[in-house]
């Protein structure tokens, strides 16, 4: 079996959620129930940390990840994030270089849970996964792709955390992530890199672990199609029940035939790319539209930013 670790990925608001809690339940796996962020923040700094086997650097990492991410460390993981005790238990265990301490964390609440291998879930390490794998060379990657124009409704319905007003925009967005993983995954390592489709997680959710488990070598388990609903605060409401099968293609519905024309004039050839079928053609905005909509959207985001000062 594989004991690498599991990052799941992709566009924000794509039910990478829902697949962290699913996949938790697994009686291998631990997955926080939060987002880490610090990862690649660590990467681009390491050298800046100096000599790790010092517990002094030990401590500054370990105070940069909470600069990051007070809220995961506190209340995501199942351990007290304790900065001065942590350091000195991360250098009893020899771990002496950044993707040690990393690991070191993580197995340390994984282990606290019952677990031998770890995981984690932050939406945008798709654009990253060659870094991660250049720290962890034995890691995997769950690539989860949900309809776009599905996507956008959720966009818009936490407008002000993502910064996301037009449809426009939100269709840059998510071909940002989409796209850009699509393109980098083939090129990670054989058994790496796996695409499942949101949709086809809600239609079939036993046929869709038995891939996902057998993508990360790990046995089936009913535990992750029957998993563990939660009621915290913060989490989305779908998960407060079992998977809903209807959660998708609310676009044809909830968006206008502008907005759909809109999105699909961005991301017409990755829709069809992933397998959703387009209502329009894909006929590019004019310039000047395009430029209009940027521009919009820049400026709802200052104003809105304004209003919460």
């Amino acid at each position: 079996m594989n004991t690498g670790p599991i990052f799941i990925v992709g566009a924000p608001r794509s039910g990478t959620t829902l697949l962290q809690f699913m996949l938790r339940c697994h009686p291998r796996i631990f997955l926080p129930t939060g987002e880490s962020h610090f990862l690649i923040p660590l990467y681009r700094n390491a050298k800046t940390f100096g000599d790790l086997s010092r517990i002094e650097n030990i401590r500054a990492v370990l105070r940069a990840m909470y600069k990051q991410s007070a809220e995961f460390l506190d209340t995501d993981l199942p351990t007290r994030f304790d900065i001065e005790g942590l350091a000195t238990e991360l250098q009893t265990q020899g771990c002496d270089t950044m993707p040690r301490l990393v690991a070191g964390l993580f197995a340390k609440n994984a282990r606290a849970e019952g677990k031998v291998r770890w995981g984690d879930k932050t939406p945008y390490y798709v654009l990253h996964m060659d870094k991660l794998l250049e720290w962890f060379p034995d890691a995997q990657f769950i690539h989860l792709i949900r309809d776009g124009r599905d996507v956008a409704l959720s966009l818009f319905a936490r407008r002000d955390d993502f910064g996301v007003y037009n449809t426009y925009f939100a269709a840059k967005y998510w071909e940002q992530f989409v796209k850009g993983g699509r393109e980098l995954g083939p090129t990670l390592p054989e058994g790496a890199y796996l695409e499942i489709r949101y949709e086809d997680i809600l239609q079939d959710q036993e046929g869709s672990v038995r891939k996902i488990c057998a993508f990360l070598g790990e046995e089936y388990s009913e535990a992750v199609v029957n998993f563990k609903t939660t009621r915290e605060p913060g989490k989305t409401p779908l998960l407060q029940k079992r998977v809903q099968s209807d959660n998708a293609g609310k676009w044809r519905s909830k968006l206008t035939s502008a907005q759909i024309k809109i999105f699909e004039s961005v991301s017409w050839a990755t829709l069809a790319a992933c397998g959703y079928p387009t209502l329009t053609s894909a006929d590019r905005l004019p310039l000047p539209l395009r430029a209009a909509m940027r521009w919009h959207n820049e400026a709802v985001a200052w104003y809105r930013r304004k209003l919460r000062e």
